[in-house]
């Protein structure tokens, strides 16, 4: 019997079709299905290792550090910046840069800390648990973990896919942390939810010996259409804290805005300005009456991570991380700590306050 070379091809090929357009509509099903977001509000478990009081009166030192999930070298750039990777380099890496991360803030000795893109399991940074690291060795804090978002896996890019992650905000307290929320911030209803993934704020009660310091953990959306999504989310963080600050407490809030803190850092670090959703200026009209914004202007709090850190005077830097805080609590120094992008595209922030007591 005489085989039809040329049907036989034609259903080699229908069949070739057909089972790419299953897979792919399966994946797609999968990924609508997969993407979910976190409840919220959610009670956080506190690591109760401190009852010790914050005292009013007295200085207090916080700093804020986005780590940038432990990948980012000073050599690495990342593919939704327009850079090349998706990943860190490898596990050495991500403990390599974990090690700096850790080692930066232990020489700075804060008495709050504040941390952002925490990876706890992650496709992208080889399944490290990098809040079980800074537990291992911040001795004598409470400390807080709340889950920002877990995605499913992404197969974007194709050549090396950034999978599945779950990531989130972590803050670490030598006072003690009477109890802490995760609440739930507003994101994009378009496809740029999957691209920006989840997005929300902790707010953990710290003791003091007076009135409580309301403490708000933040990392805005970058990702988005326009940016307007980041000053929505700003509304609704302001909002919350103008009527924690109306009860009479100490607020503050610290961390990554995704928005020029310093209005046009250009200015500031001599380069010229970059036009993308999470480089526009904060809104200040957002701020209510009360609620101040703190952001340091010298050194830059982030890098663009287009391309590998050449320091030479090139790069897009600005500050885009710092602290909204109330009127009651005195803010004596900010400082970005320049540490020329080492082990993360941000440089970690360090302040100086004062709870001041109530006449």
């Amino acid at each position: 019997m005489k085989i039809d070379v040329k049907k036989l091809l034609k259903k080699c090929l229908l069949w070739i079709v057909s089972l790419a357009i299953f897979i792919v509509g399966y994946y797609f099903v999968y990924l609508y299905c997969g993407y979910q977001r976190e409840i919220s509000p959610a009670t956080l478990e506190i690591t109760d290792k401190t009852e010790e009081k914050l005292p009013l009166g007295e200085e207090v030192s916080l700093m804020t550090f986005n780590i940038g999930f432990g990948a980012y070298s000073d050599d690495y750039s990342f593919f939704m910046d327009g850079g090349e990777y998706s990943r860190a380099f490898s596990l050495e890496a991500v403990n390599e840069n974990m090690d700096g991360i850790i080692s930066t803030v232990k020489a700075n000795d804060p008495d709050i800390l504040l941390l952002q893109e925490v990876d706890i399991k992650g496709t992208r940074s080889y399944n490290v648990d990098q809040s079980e690291l800074f537990l291992e060795k911040m001795d004598g804090y409470d400390s807080v973990f709340a889950v920002n978002y877990n995605s499913p896996y992404y197969l974007y890019p194709l050549k090396e896919p950034i999978g599945k992650n779950k990531s989130g905000i972590m803050t670490l307290s030598r006072y003690n942390i009477a109890y802490s929320t995760r609440w739930r911030l507003p994101v994009e209803d378009s496809l740029y939810k999957y691209l920006d993934l989840d997005r929300a704020y902790s707010v953990s009660m710290i003791s003091t010996n007076g009135a409580a310091l309301m403490l708000y953990n933040i990392h805005l959306s970058a990702y988005t259409s326009d940016g307007s999504i980041a000053d929505e989310q700003l509304k609704l963080l302001l909002e919350d804290m103008k009527k924690e600050y109306e009860k009479g407490r100490y607020v503050i809030a610290a961390g990554d805005f995704n928005k020029d803190l310093l209005g046009d850092s250009s200015l500031y670090f001599e380069r010229e300005e970059m036009n993308l959703a999470w480089t526009k200026p904060i809104n200040t009209e957002f701020l209510p009456e009360g609620i101040n914004l703190y952001a340091a202007s010298n050194a830059p709090s982030c890098r663009n991570a287009d391309s590998p850190y050449r320091g030479d005077g090139t790069d897009f830097v600005l500050t885009v991380d710092g602290m909204l805080a109330s009127a009651n609590v005195t803010v004596v120094s900010s400082e970005n700590l320049d540490e020329g992008f080492k082990h993360s595209d941000h440089n970690p922030v360090k302040y100086t306050i004062i709870l001041e007591k109530p006449n």
